[in-house]
């Protein structure tokens, strides 16, 4: 939780092949939080253990943020904290089917931050994300292929049928694509992401689980995993 061993983590994850590194920074009591004095500490650490000297840079590996209600439960209140920020991440999740998203999304392209437009199925965030003149100034939109999947067979087959349902409905958006899956439907997803030639993820956040099923010590032994099963 803390600055340090989440840089530790991050720079063993870079170190097994994790082009970039997500994170979410948290209070000393293990609560999520976008405040500046907690964020600022977590990116300084963060770069400094996978290179990246600042936001837009080119060098290192890019730092990227989630900015779910989790981290700041007042939706109105989110685009305050990020005009509060004084170290500012190279990327920035915003989850389109929470409330503000598209306010959140505005405030962040005013500080000159990349967004990324995390996407679910089963909500309304599809539809909100394609109706909104903001979404061609998106660096990237997450396809995440997580919720109720419904159907009959493996769970592993429900969460593809998941994401390819998700896909269709986001269709051709015109920026950088990545799909990513969750629990027992993470590695199937990313199988799939790569054959579709997509950008992927693995780590902590989304499975604890080796393809095997056997418990993974670290996100970086599901990178080193994924980058194996990917190449």
């Amino acid at each position: 939780m803390s600055p340090e061993s989440l840089a530790a983590s991050a720079a063993s994850a870079v170190a097994a092949g994790a082009h970039e590194v997500r994170v979410h920074p948290r209070t000393p009591c293990g609560r999520t939080s976008l405040s500046p004095r907690v964020l600022g500490p977590v990116l300084t650490s963060l770069r400094a253990a996978v290179g990246a000297a600042d936001a837009g840079t080119t060098a290192g590996r890019p730092v990227r943020v989630a900015t779910a209600m989790s981290a700041e439960p007042d939706a109105e209140r989110r685009p305050e904290r990020i005009r509060s920020w004084v170290s500012l991440p190279d990327l920035v999740s915003v989850d389109w089917h929470e409330p503000h998203a598209e306010h959140l999304t505005a405030a962040l392209l005013s500080r000159g931050v990349a967004v990324e437009a995390a996407l679910r199925p089963g909500t309304d965030g599809p539809a909100r994300f394609a109706r909104s003149p903001l979404a061609p100034r998106v660096a990237r939109v997450l396809a995440s292929a997580q919720g109720p999947a419904t159907g009959s067979g493996p769970a592993a087959a429900r969460s593809v049928a998941l994401a390819v349902g998700l896909l269709a409905e986001i269709g051709r958006p015109g920026v950088p694509l990545l799909l990513h899956g969750v629990e027992s439907g993470a590695w199937p997803v990313l199988r799939l992401a790569r054959r579709l030639g997509l950008a992927a993820r693995i780590g902590l956040e989304d499975t604890l689980r080796l393809p095997d099923g056997t418990w993974a010590r670290s996100n970086a032994e599901l990178v080193a995993v994924a980058v194996a099963v990917a190449y």
